[in-house]
């Protein structure tokens, strides 16, 4: 059961306008916990609503690894270009239907990329100590977060994908997660939109040994011990930025 709203999720067309930046997304761990609409819509912007699966939203963390990040005339540049982040999302619908994703927070272990973000794009990212370490083989990952100024210990993950990769089905609950191409923002008291365009991502199950819940927290959303109600992994998509909007 979907939404039901006006615009489908899925994959889209590839946006006419120009190409303003260009990224490699891969590793990524998608955890999700469902929780209720109401709290969920409190956090949100005018403008946005939440976009329920099943009658609830959907709270999503989300770590992988930035590769190649480039403007379009520029080449990537080593360590401004390659780097681990972690958002923490939601998913949502605008005044027109569109579907797409609220972010709450951006850890990013890249200065000069969080300060890009903020004063670009109006996204809430921040400066982060960030590690991400493969197995031998290349299976397993391990995966640690914490956020300049925090104490503590890291947000840590150990995951590993399992099983074949394939394309989320049509109208299935991975879709509704993973194929979104709209983001939303909100800078000077105004809501922004940006669309990216990839190939539909290549998922499989995720193999979870641990999680963290620091990254929720951090943004007002306390699951305390609950696991993960959903895990996938996917080796990672191209992408292309397109110019913000209206």
């Amino acid at each position: 059961m979907n939404s039901g709203a006006t615009t489908p999720v899925g994959p889209q067309p590839r946006p006419p306008g120009p190409v303003v930046m260009y990224q490699r997304w891969r590793r990524l761990l998608f955890l999700h916990w469902d929780w209720d609409v109401a709290a969920v819509q409190a956090t949100l912007p005018a403008g946005l609503t939440v976009d329920p699966w099943e009658g609830r939203a959907w709270l999503g963390v989300v770590p992988f690894r930035m590769e190649g990040v480039r403007p379009r005339f520029l080449p990537a540049m080593g360590g401004l270009s390659n780097f681990p982040e972690l958002n923490v999302r939601t998913y949502v619908r605008d005044e027109r239907g569109r579907a797409g994703v609220w972010f709450y927070s951006l850890d990013c272990a890249q200065p000069i990329a969080v300060w890009a973000a903020r004063a670009f794009f109006g996204l809430p990212y921040f400066q982060a100590r960030m590690r991400e370490q493969l197995d031998e083989r290349g299976a397993g990952i391990s995966y640690d977060c914490q956020r300049r100024g925090e104490s503590g210990e890291p947000a840590h993950y150990e995951f590993r994908g399992v099983g074949g990769a394939t394309r989320a089905g049509e109208g299935t609950f991975e879709q509704y997660l993973v194929e979104r191409y709209r983001l939303f923002a909100r800078r000077a008291g105004k809501l922004l939109t940006g669309e990216v365009w990839h190939e539909p991502y290549a998922i499989q199950a995720a193999e979870v040994a641990h999680w963290s819940p620091i990254p929720l927290r951090q943004v007002g959303f306390d699951v305390g011990t609950a696991p993960p109600a959903h895990a996938a992994f996917s080796p990672g998509v191209d992408v292309s930025i397109f110019l913000p909007g209206k």
